[in-house]
């Protein structure tokens, strides 16, 4: 840990701080396959963002001040926003696909929702900033929308989930 606290390999704060690490990684993936420059840009402020956030994580409570902020929880609110109004109408269940940069957005968007369950269980033991565990969660939903983007932008079309129990 930051301070040279020793703890175990399973810990909560190591599987959290592990994990957007692992996210941090998949978004430099992602980048490789993005083209718009403004969505470019977006990302890696977000990288910025969740290399801040993994030394808050691997750091003990109390110690350091929480680098992300209500207005950084905006800033992705305001841009899911934005990427709303490109894009159709949701009438379907959809599954990842279409284009190589919509299925990394997927997995950006898993290992992000797998980041805020174990950043939520640093909080049944420890005091953590909420804006940390708001943050991540906003992301996995700029990561679904911007998967959606993706496909819309490179004209791929939306795979629609059937069911088949019908």
């Amino acid at each position: 840990m930051v301070g040279g606290e020793r703890v175990s390999k399973a810990s909560p704060r190591i599987e959290a701080y592990g994990t957007v690490d692992e996210l941090n990684t998949f978004i430099a993936c992602l980048l490789e396959e993005i083209d718009n420059e403004h969505d470019r840009k977006f990302l890696l402020r977000i990288q910025y963002n969740l290399f801040s956030l993994g030394s808050y994580l691997a750091s003990e409570a109390g110690t350091m001040t929480c680098p992300v902020s209500e207005e950084n929880v905006k800033e992705i609110e305001l841009e899911m926003d934005g990427i709303d109004t490109i894009l159709p109408p949701l009438k379907h269940f959809i599954l990842p696909g279409g284009c190589k940069s919509n299925a990394l957005a997927h997995v950006c968007r898993t290992v992000c929702r797998r980041a805020e369950r174990n950043i939520f269980k640093i909080t049944e033991i420890d005091k953590m900033n909420e804006n940390a565990l708001q943050y991540v969660n906003r992301l996995s939903d700029y990561f679904f929308l911007l998967s959606r983007k993706q496909n819309y932008l490179k004209n791929s079309g939306e795979i629609i989930w059937e069911n088949p129990c019908k």
